[in-house]
């Protein structure tokens, strides 16, 4: 027994060497056993075979459990001793072989299910990366769009200003350069926004996919500072991860509604709430309506620069509202434009 525990510490040596001490005891045990009655030494073998049985290999625990039944047989006869005494010992040993035979079910099902459980992970991360790598493509269209569109309108305002430029006046031939600089301020808008929204594609292609509350946190710090415009972020429950799909649908559902809100209601007050919950994450910002209620911007519907991401947020599994809601907003009464994603966990 002391070899044994000896044995079990050294993995390689102890593999090969351990079935032969497990024999040498279970022999030993069923003779003393068999020869002289006492059961005491008939439970040692029956440790012994358990432990032989729960080895991966599924001939060592037969080997001994044989050994074992040859020991109390040759014993038997040799001895002339009671034959009910064998036949005990042998059940016993049986006994002995199928619990050792179940252990080792549950160690080579706990085993298969430690590989399907690397497998299902390893999946995962993969699909992860798929998902990663397909938002990446998305996004490099989208800079593609952004700029094709932007350098298109920068083109037709810088055509508008040189025609204005030399188109003459009146009587007098002399170009309206009032006209000229209000069409050159629009190319430098148009011009501006493109380029904003270039950077934040780029950001997000190059950058890995942060947890969304910190992604929402640094899209709202940069949000005060290019727009002058106080931005109150708010998070509710225990913050966890997403799927990347999820998360940079969330993000991208902040970024228009927080373009919107620089277009539609300029350095008034923006509040984020983030709120985890068990079965669904949502994400609602809330900002004072520019004018009237009759602006022309009901629904998602309506063109709001978030039909796309409603569409996109569907195809998740989530949902995305938008509208104007009666409320007491940060800088005074009025209606409140109101834009809620879910997703669900």
């Amino acid at each position: 027994m002391v070899g044994w525990a000896v044995l079990e510490r050294r993995q390689t040596a102890g593999r090969r060497v351990i079935p032969v001490v497990l024999g040498v005891i279970t022999v030993l045990s069923c003779v003393v056993s068999a020869q002289s009655g006492i059961m005491l030494m008939a439970g040692l073998a029956v440790v012994t075979v358990i432990a032989a049985a729960a080895d991966p290999r599924l001939a060592v625990g037969w080997t001994m459990f044989a050994a074992g039944a040859t020991a109390v047989t040759a014993t038997s006869l040799l001895t002339r001793s009671a034959g009910h005494k064998a036949l005990e010992i042998m059940l016993l040993l049986a006994v002995g072989l199928l619990a050792g035979l179940n252990r080792r079910s549950y160690r080579v099902r706990a085993e298969q299910n430690a590989v399907l459980l690397a497998q299902a992970e390893e999946l995962r991360a993969q699909q992860e990366r798929g998902a990663v790598l397909d938002e990446r493509t998305r996004i490099a269209r989208e800079i593609h769009d952004v700029l094709a569109h932007s350098l298109g309108a920068l083109s037709i305002q810088i055509q508008t200003a040189r025609a204005l430029l030399a188109e003459p006046l009146d009587t007098v031939t002399r170009p309206d350069p009032a006209r000229a600089d209000a069409v050159l301020g629009v190319a430098h808008r148009l011009a501006s926004e493109g380029l904003q929204e270039t950077r934040r594609a780029v950001h997000a292609l190059r950058s890995g996919a942060r947890p969304l509350n910190e992604e929402l946190a640094a899209m709202a710090e940069a949000h005060q500072q290019r727009h002058a415009a106080a931005v109150d972020l708010q998070v509710d429950g225990t913050p966890g991860s997403l799927p990347p799909e999820q998360t940079l649908a969330l993000v991208r559902t902040a970024q228009e509604s927080l373009v919107n809100a620089a277009k539609h209601a300029p350095h008034r007050p923006v509040t984020l709430t983030l709120t985890y919950e068990d079965h669904d994450v949502t994400l609602q910002i809330t900002n004072p309506l520019g004018g009237t209620s009759n602006d022309g911007f009901a629904t998602v519907d309506g063109g709001y620069g978030l039909t796309g991401m409603r569409e996109r947020l569907l195809f998740l599994g989530g949902t995305l509202t938008a509208g104007a809601v009666d409320g007491r907003s940060p800088g005074g009464a009025g209606e409140l434009w109101t834009v809620t994603a879910r997703v669900p966990r």
